[in-house]
């Protein structure tokens, strides 16, 4: 199948404010400002999140604005034994109160309620800033901390604009950057998580657009070092038509290589065997063993939102678009399906 690279800057409206320029980019040269959009807010989707890990612990951050439902979750995941935490705080009808900004390299997200926040701050020379203070987080325990995200020289990062096949007023206008380096120290409760630049790693996925009536998204990611090299990876598919850009992409000390169409294959009866992974051009073969899993359920009147969230590691061999064979071993990641219906 033949993609549509974006090379140079276009803008993801028309002069009407419907979706255009579909296809896939290096770099956000997609201008998106959601003022000109014939949406209504309360059809317009956002949602900044990051996925951060190191050997001992996976969190996930998190700040969703779906129209009908907002959302601001943190999850604490040990990959030790199988203890995890989450807060989840919804808001109902936050319609744009989040004030997320329209591009992904400038600007910050800041939520606060009481005396908790959550911030993402984007600085100067692509560094990101994830600042926590939650008093009271899961079983009365705190949670506090600041980490610092650092991407490699050059970086590329996977942005796509796909539309629906069936709504063609629906679209996602989306960026994963899975090759960050971690640095901080988060305070939960007792225990002090430390994470330090080469040994933990971070995921960027955000996304902008107009949501259709339904859909069913799957997407899995992962970072980590293999054969001397970073190595980390972007792949998805849903009811989004990508014959244009699709969201299929490993990267190698920060550079891009493309693949075609990706299938993941789950058994339903249990999420928790091992997955596999492959693609119609034949250059990804990869296993996905679980370490535990996570259901959540959301619901706002008519709106519904749910995930099934799965973290573990990666194991595989892939051919980069110079045609080398890269093989890697037990990847630390994270794989989800979300379903959303209005």
């Amino acid at each position: 199948m033949i993609q549509n690279e974006i090379t140079a800057p276009v803008s993801v409206l028309d002069d009407e404010g419907w979706p255009m320029n579909f296809g896939w980019a290096r770099a956000p040269w997609f201008f998106y400002d959601p003022a000109q959009l014939w949406a209504p807010r309360r059809k317009i989707s956002e949602s900044d999140r990051y996925i951060i890990f190191s050997p001992t612990h996976l969190l996930i951050f998190e700040i969703l604005d779906d129209g009908f439902l907002g959302y601001t979750g943190i999850s604490v995941i040990s990959l030790r034994d199988k203890k995890r935490t989450t807060h989840v705080y919804q808001r109902p009808f936050p319609l744009g109160i989040f004030d997320m900004p329209p591009g992904s390299e400038t600007g910050s997200v800041r939520v606060k309620r009481g005396k908790s926040r959550l911030d993402f701050v984007a600085m100067e020379g692509g560094v990101r800033i994830i600042k926590a203070d939650f008093s009271k987080f899961g079983r009365h325990r705190s949670l506090r901390g600041e980490l610092v995200l650092s991407c490699p020289a050059g970086a590329e990062s996977l942005v796509t604009n796909t539309p629906w096949r069936r709504e063609k007023n629906a679209f996602r206008y989306s960026r994963c950057s899975p090759w960050y380096t971690a640095e901080g120290v988060v305070q939960f409760g007792s225990s002090e998580l430390v994470f330090t630049g080469g040994n933990a790693w971070g995921i960027f996925d955000w996304n902008r657009g107009v949501r259709p009536r339904g859909d069913v998204h799957y997407w899995a990611a992962a970072c980590g070092r293999s054969e001397g090299r970073q190595l980390g990876f972007s792949v998805g598919y849903g009811s989004a038509d990508s014959a244009q850009g699709t969201e299929n992409a490993f990267f190698v000390d920060g550079k891009l290589h493309k693949l075609d169409q990706v299938t993941f294959h789950i058994n339903p009866a249990d999420w928790l065997l091992p997955w596999h992974f492959t693609s119609n051009d034949n250059r990804l073969e990869m296993t996905f063993t679980p370490h535990q899993e996570r259901v959540e359920r959301n619901r706002m009147l008519l709106y519904s939102l749910s995930r099934h969230q799965v973290c573990g590691f990666f194991s595989g061999k892939v051919i980069l678009d110079d045609g080398f064979l890269m093989e890697f071993q037990n990847i630390t990641g994270f794989a989800e399906r979300r379903k959303t219906r209005f």
